[in-house]
């Protein structure tokens, strides 16, 4: 009976695990010298992708060519024929044109274009040839206020005839409803009842 009683309590029956501290230090040290080959891979990729400064669009962007039209679209349709704005460049489909022009300006497009969210540092040559082309776009050529006021008196002249137009139709319309509307009178039972007619008085 001792025996046994001895035995008993000589069994680990706490259910802890036991941690060996030898074993699970030595996978810290793999790992950290797995992490550090890791990051001296990454570094030792190659040089950094040099990439053109930002440009100015030599195109114009295409927002109404296709509003206001019907469209069948289906789901096994390529993305270029799917409701939206299409660009080609990232292979993808924008719903609406705000979407879209932030999608055309925004870095991953500028990315796949070959060029860097950096504009190009202008130098004084290029400011000083700017300013002429932007003076010669602005100086103007044979206008002056007499043009403008004779521009002003023909505008008026021409609202006053459509106006003019407009009444003279008026008056058309409301006379050829009148001849329409107007019955035929009976002289005889509009003079034994003692009046002219049976038509309104009020014109």
């Amino acid at each position: 009976m001792s025996e046994s009683n001895n035995q008993v309590a000589g069994v680990d029956n706490t259910f802890r695990k036991k941690f060996d501290r030898e074993e699970y230090l030595q996978r810290a040290r793999e790992r950290e010298e797995k992490e550090k080959d890791g990051r001296a891979k990454s570094k030792s990729k190659g040089p950094p992708v040099q990439r053109q400064p930002l440009k100015h669009r030599d195109y114009e962007v295409d927002l109404e060519s296709r509003l206001g039209k019907t469209q069948v679209v289906t789901p096994i349709a390529p993305l270029s024929q799917q409701a939206g704005y299409f660009c080609s460049v990232c292979e993808c489909v924008v719903k609406d044109s705000a979407n879209y022009l932030d999608h055309i300006n925004g870095k991953k497009h500028q990315r796949a274009l070959g060029m860097s969210m950096r504009s190009e540092r202008s130098t004084l040559d290029q400011v000083r040839q700017r300013f002429e082309v932007l003076k010669k776009r602005k100086t103007p050529g044979s206008f002056s206020e007499q043009d403008l006021d004779e521009r002003i008196l023909k505008q008026q002249q021409e609202e006053e005839e459509i106006k003019r137009q407009r009444r003279e139709r008026k008056k058309e319309k409301k006379k050829e409803k009148a001849v329409v509307d107007e019955p035929e009178t009976d002289i005889e039972v509009a003079a034994m009842m003692g009046f002219g007619g049976f038509g309104s008085s009020k014109k």
